[in-house]
């Protein structure tokens, strides 16, 4: 039998069991083209709060009654399909389920041998094509420019900071506790960190980077956007990933107040998908890979198991619980 997590109904702010149905059934009989995939690693992420949600976005909602959308690896059982052979690791997104009939060619095969298996779902995955894309092609960052990251420890903040050093950048994080801090500056090499939840942010900044900031890589909103945009320099770009503290607000969404500063500064604040880079994941990712195998980028992971277990998991992007790129295992490799 095929355990799958489906959506049961639309969560008003912060989402609650009953907003989701674990069911069994009948493990799926492949068609001519597809590949039968068992799950192993689920990737949780803040963009999964938003799928939830009723409406315009960049991607359809998932819909009531759906097994939930999740980016996933898993190894092949059974294939249909003359590219894909039993034993293959592969990733796509399949959802939050323990077996899948998947067409073969939204799959694709990865390297379980030369890098972890989740490593294709966090630092190679959507996760950390969002951190190489946003600041590379949106932030442009230059070598001794300021860069400030929101969200530092987690798994986009924390790449993105990686990437910012490797340009040759001044990397200030905003992290939530001492222990994330630590880790931002003493393993990942960031200049500075401040911890939102001890310090007083906007005083702590300007004493960090008193000229300002060139790149806000913003993963948080609220706030802590309302800050960096006082601290911006001249054409500083403002790079727009996510607002997670946004996300289960039941009013609506607090915008910046200090928007003006764009224009006294001739700023640029530019929201980025991932999905807008389809057609380069395989460069990116290239890239990446070798910066991982020399040692110049580091991949840390937070895993939890059992599908049973997705609601708790997926509380913990919210609550801050989590340290690294969290993730949901469902069987062993």
């Amino acid at each position: 039998m095929n355990q799958q997590l489906k959506l049961a109904s639309r969560p008003k702010g912060t989402p609650q069991p009953s907003d989701f149905l674990l069911e069994s059934n009948p493990v799926p009989v492949l068609k001519d083209g597809e590949v039968l995939v068992k799950t192993i690693y689920i990737s949780i992420d803040p963009a999964m709060r938003g799928w939830m949600n009723e409406g315009k976005s960049y991607v359809r909602p998932v819909e009531i009654g759906e097994v939930f959308r999740a980016v996933t690896a898993g190894k092949v059982i059974e294939s249909q399909h003359p590219d894909f052979q039993e034993g293959q690791y592969v990733t796509g997104i399949w959802g939050v389920q323990e077996y899948a009939a998947v067409k073969g060619k939204e799959l694709l095969k990865v390297d379980a041998k030369s890098l972890p298996l989740h490593t294709y779902i966090a630092t190679l995955g959507m996760t950390g094509l969002t951190a190489y894309f946003g600041l590379l092609d949106s932030g442009q960052p230059k070598a001794g420019e300021t860069v400030l990251v929101s969200g530092a420890a987690g798994a986009v903040g924390s790449t993105v900071g990686q990437i910012a050093k490797i340009k040759g950048c001044k990397v200030i994080g905003i992290a939530g506790g001492e222990d994330k801090c630590n880790y931002c500056v003493h393993e990942l090499g960031f200049d500075a960190c401040i911890n939102y939840q001890t310090e007083d942010v906007r005083k702590a900044l300007k004493a960090i980077a008193p000229e300002g900031i060139d790149i806000y890589f913003d993963n948080v909103g609220g706030e802590l956007l309302d800050i960096a945009l006082q601290q911006i320099r001249f054409k500083a770009r403002i790079v727009i990933c996510g607002a997670i503290s946004q996300y289960n607000n039941t009013e609506p969404v607090k915008g910046p107040a200090n928007y003006l500063s764009l224009l006294v500064n001739r700023a640029r604040m530019e929201g980025i998908v991932v999905f807008d880079n389809f057609a380069r994941y395989g460069e990116a990712a290239k890239e990446m890979a070798g910066w991982l195998l020399e040692g110049k980028l580091q991949s840390k992971v937070h895993i939890e198991k059992g599908i049973e277990n997705f609601h708790p998991t997926l509380l913990k992007l919210f609550s801050g619980k989590n340290f690294g790129k969290l993730i949901l295992q469902v069987s062993e490799e």
